[in-house]
């Protein structure tokens, strides 16, 4: 029985995901101060404001109370952006289980929607290409240098691929788990829909056009795929109404779509194309395989599926314009169709290889290219989980100690929004206004890292708590000190 169940495929899966987990270990226990460390805190301040003020998904709080984001003041702390699904299970699993500190959790909870990913993203490839390169595939997102950091920031990304490829892997064979999946995944961020959208499409098109001569069932099936489009998108419209009632939580997002009017033009090219997917992602080299699986044609019915992944990926890059050019972290919503045809090139080259006089020199090769695109991927990634600034996390936990819990902080750090996650009090990421501004929306201290202009004013008209060679924290009145 055991010998039937551990079939070669699965135990070579298994090993798959065993080596993807242990190389997202790598450095777990970072403080959230590493590369994008500014989106991070603010998506690990909402899972800690669960912990705080209790678990309360329709009101979702993080520390910034300043008019940056939303260019309105935001007293309250109102973080509207997606649906916090990721948040819920980051302080849930850490309220449930503790052993870690929060931001581990949140690491850790990154990594396992990514094995989710890596397994619904195999058994999709291995129904329509087959087990083998299927394998291949996994193998490439388990290794991918760029995807390794990025399956381990504590960022929605990670869960909402998990949810796209599960709502995909099921889609026709179980209305109801892919539609709930589905829910989740344009909750846990809209950009889902550039995934599941045209595969989805594909299949029910498919489907309709296989029996197009039976009225009876043609008819279900549009039903069908109308019912669970208008079903998958209520909750999301529904949670955007919702939204509108609370404008200084919604960060301003309309430079997203085509901010400095880039979209198409030579700098989209280089950056999308050159900069991130040839150097960043492939290291160069891996441009091999995917050329190779890209051209290489295998059955009509899949190739066109697969192409449909690639065709929601390029969408995503010409909608979504300038935030995937400001942001590199959203290019890990194309992983998936750049694994797919890894996957397959490296496969379309074993079977060439095969077909040769030689076929150990071509093996040579073969794993010449793959070491050298993973090692020249990993020159590029290696500084993303270097700590930028240590200081901010060490002044962080000065301040925390010291400060009462009811205060409320200026942390000025260029308006990143980091350091304030490592004080964890409420504040101002950067000076809105005159300092005397910010006392009267209620800041009581300030905090730098930074001994600029601002700092030495503060310094000069405030009681100073503390002093140090590497940071200040003054104590801030409406009435200064008398000098």
């Amino acid at each position: 029985m055991l010998k039937k169940f551990f079939t070669k495929e699965r135990i070579v899966l298994l090993l798959i995901l065993l080596l993807a987990f242990a190389l997202r270990l790598y450095k777990i226990d970072n403080p959230i101060a590493d590369w994008h460390s500014w989106r991070q805190a603010d998506t690990a301040a909402v899972s800690r404001s669960f912990i705080k003020y209790g678990f309360h998904p329709f009101y979702p709080r993080f520390e910034d109370l300043s008019n940056s984001p939303s260019r309105l003041e935001n007293p309250q702390g109102w973080r509207f952006v997606e649906f916090p699904i990721f948040n819920l299970i980051h302080a849930g699993f850490f309220k449930l289980i503790g052993v870690f500190n929060l931001d581990i959790w949140g690491r850790l909870t990154a990594v396992i929607s990514s094995l989710f990913s890596l397994f619904f993203l195999y058994l999709i490839i291995a129904k329509f290409w087959g087990k083998r390169t299927g394998l291949f595939s996994a193998f490439f997102f388990a290794v991918l240098p760029f995807n390794i950091f990025y399956s381990r920031t504590i960022l929605p990304e990670p869960l909402m691929t998990a949810f796209s490829l599960g709502a995909i892997y099921f889609f026709g064979t179980n209305w109801i788990i892919s539609l709930l999946l589905g829910i989740l995944a344009l909750l846990t961020k809209p950009y889902a829909v550039f995934i599941m959208a045209l595969p989805m499409a594909y299949l029910t098109i498919n489907k309709f056009w296989e029996n197009r001569k039976d009225k009876k069932e043609t008819k279900k099936i549009i039903i069908s795929a109308f019912l669970y489009a208008v079903l998958v998108f209520a909750p999301l419209i529904l949670w955007r109404i919702w939204m509108k009632q609370f404008p200084e939580g919604i960060p301003s997002n309309q430079w997203l779509f085509n901010a400095g009017k880039m979209r198409l033009k030579p700098v989209w090219w280089r950056w999308l194309f050159y900069e991130r997917i040839g150097k960043l992602i492939l290291g160069g080299w891996g441009t091999l395989f995917l050329v190779l699986g890209l051209a290489n044609k295998k059955e009509k019915y899949a190739d066109g599926f697969f192409y449909s992944f690639v065709l929601g990926s390029l969408l995503f890059l010409i909608v979504i314009a300038r935030g995937n050019i400001q942001h590199d972290y959203y290019q890990a919503l194309i992983i998936p169709a750049i694994c797919i045809y890894l996957g397959k090139g490296i496969e379309t080259a074993l079977r060439q290889i095969k077909k040769k006089s030689y076929p150990i020199i071509g093996c040579l090769l073969l794993t010449t290219v793959l070491v050298f695109s993973l090692a020249f991927s990993w020159y590029e990634i290696r500084g993303y989980y270097q700590i930028a600034n240590p200081i901010i996390v060490e002044t962080g936990k000065r301040v925390d100690l010291v400060l009462p819990q009811e205060a409320k902080v200026i942390a000025p750090y260029g308006g990143d929004t980091a350091f304030l996650y490592q004080t964890n009090r409420p504040g101002w990421p950067v000076m809105t206004g005159s300092i005397e501004d910010l006392i009267r929306l209620g800041a009581t201290h300030y905090v730098s890292v930074n001994f600029d202009e601002d700092t030495k004013k503060v310094i000069e008209k405030y009681k100073v708590l503390e002093k140090t060679e590497n940071y200040v924290i003054v104590k801030l009145t409406l009435k200064p000190k008398t000098l």
